[in-house]
């Protein structure tokens, strides 16, 4: 296995939202977690109109029931940036930005915009073995 191979094997980027104008919360797929432990996951804001805010929540899914629960929830981002979430076992807990857990089987990100002014972001994941 080359190293290229091995390294897109223990950490797997993914878009999850790609970069667009919106102004109401995109709906975000389920995503699958085969073997990751972890996860950064990177919200890239380029424009914010005014009094706008956006809250990222990282929800994993209950395999029983299909309902979501909340691992780590950003603070409302109010200004062009790049800002990192992490979950990991291990890490030290920072409110708002990292969480010590598991990234479960089925994961998803929900967004919640505080109006419905015009905004630019993307949402990007790394899996980390």
């Amino acid at each position: 296995m080359s190293a290229e191979q091995e390294a897109r094997w223990i950490n797997e980027a993914r878009i999850v939202i790609a970069s667009a104008q919106v102004t109401a919360a995109p709906s975000v797929d389920d995503q699958r977690n085969p073997y990751a432990r972890g996860l950064h996951l990177v919200i890239d804001i380029t424009q914010l109109t005014a009094t706008q805010t956006v809250t990222v929540t990282i929800q994993g899914k209950d395999p029983l029931s299909g309902k979501y629960y909340t691992i780590l929830a950003s603070t409302a981002l109010a200004a062009v940036a790049t800002t990192v979430l992490k979950v990991y076992p291990g890490l030290p807990v920072a409110a708002n930005s990292t969480a010590n857990d598991i990234l479960p089987r089925d994961w998803r990100v929900a967004i919640t915009l505080a109006n419905g002014l015009s905004t630019t972001f993307s949402v990007g994941a790394l899996l980390v073995l």
